[in-house]
């Protein structure tokens, strides 16, 4: 059954354009055209030309170099969206986490370098012509996620095909075919010698995009399990928490893996979501009771920024919101003091009152914040001096 036309934006049709009218063959490849065949809108189109680079730089006034070594330029349309195209490539020599490149192939070589079938279909964007010489389309309609031509070989070449192998069996809903996972299986000890950029960029584009983490958990175990790279996953696939699962890697990671900041430090991740990752796995995970007191002491020690984390990760854990978190929106929603910022006075209202500096202060200090966690109508200038000096 022939294949309907692809809704290409006009600012990518204009690039097509400009190069096919200069000789250059060029095809829409990628991503976004295995998501259109899927149903799911992607205007991401990138394109793959015969054009070198050099050709396509001085084809296009703003350019930028976004991968030049192997073949990829950055155009800019009008609204300064930068559009990727590729120069045809083929493989000249490969060592598991880079390829080097020549440029002057054919679209079908090209296509030929690709990972997965579902990843080599082509879509001509002038004259609408498609080019599947893998069978991507068949594949689509058995949901199945197959290497191009030997897996083995693919994986050696880049062994982080294997996580994106996962990554879209987990994203789809597809299975991985037979040997693909067998040669994925086999190479696994090879991504001990990927960098952990690549390897963390890969957990968190597959957690933002998975369907199901007990799926996903239980591929990158699979796959995982001899590498250095993430033995603190659990060892049992989590109950699935439904389709409001959240979006954010850094919170499915702590949901994931015990001494998730450990991990994360591994994996290179940033000092913030490190931090972040620090801090609700070290929590308290709730409040000591449901009272207000005791969930305004609770936020004091966690600050509200974890609290809401710590709630999420409840709901990730037993499928409903914890019962603490109505009060606890409510108390942030008031205002309630819950840190010393938030006191009606300040250390150098309590200097000028006559309390000592020094370790005196810092007691009285967190006296005061106590005093007002119990009552928040005590946090007046008047109430607070008067407790001062109770407290000095």
């Amino acid at each position: 059954m022939p294949h309907p036309p692809l809704p290409i934006p006009d600012t990518v049709l204009d690039i097509a354009r400009r190069l096919e009218g200069a000789g250059f063959e060029t095809w829409c490849v990628g991503g976004a055209v295995r998501d259109h065949l899927l149903g799911d809108a992607n205007a991401d189109f990138d394109l793959a030309t015969r054009a070198t680079p050099d050709e396509v730089r001085k084809l296009f006034r703003r350019t930028v170099d976004v991968g030049i070594e192997f073949g990829t330029v950055g155009v800019l349309d009008a609204e300064r969206k930068l559009h990727e195209v590729t120069t045809f490539r083929r493989d000249v020599s490969t060592d598991g986490r880079r390829a080097v490149v020549a440029f002057g192939a054919t679209l079908e070589e090209d296509l030929a370098r690709r990972d997965f079938t579902i990843n080599a279909i082509a879509y001509h964007p002038l004259h609408h012509e498609w080019r599947d010489p893998f069978d991507g389309f068949g594949d689509l309609d058995r949901k199945l996620v197959r290497a191009v031509g030997k897996a083995e070989e693919r994986f050696r070449e880049d062994y982080l095909r294997i996580l994106r192998g996962v990554r879209f069996a987990a994203r789809f809903g597809f299975q991985l075919e037979p040997a693909t996972w067998a040669a994925a299986l086999a190479a696994a000890p090879g991504l001990d010698g990927l960098s952990a950029e690549r390897v963390r960029d890969e957990w968190f584009k597959s957690l933002r995009t998975t369907r199901s983490l007990p799926r996903l958990v239980e591929l990158w175990r699979a796959v995982m399990s001899p590498s250095r790279w993430m033995p603190e996953l659990h060892a049992a696939a989590p109950c699935d928490p439904g389709a409001e699962v959240p979006r954010d890697p850094v919170l499915l990671t702590v949901f994931l893996a015990d001494r998730p900041a450990h991990l994360l430090e591994r994996l290179k991740a940033s000092r913030g979501e490190i931090d972040r990752a620090a801090a609700i796995a070290r929590g308290p995970a709730a409040p000591a009771g449901l009272d207000d007191v005791a969930i305004r002491r609770w936020l004091s020690g966690v600050t509200p920024p974890v609290a809401a984390d710590l709630a999420a990760l409840h709901t990730l854990g037993t499928g409903h919101a914890p019962a603490w978190e109505p009060a606890m929106q409510r108390i942030l929603e008031r205002g309630d003091p819950i840190d010393r910022g938030a006191l009606a006075v300040t250390g150098s209202d309590l200097l000028d009152a006559g309390i000592p500096k020094g370790p005196a202060l810092g007691r009285v200090l967190k006296g005061l914040l106590d005093f007002v966690l119990e009552d928040p109508s005590r946090n007046t200038r008047e109430v607070l001096l008067r407790q001062a000096k109770a407290l000095s």
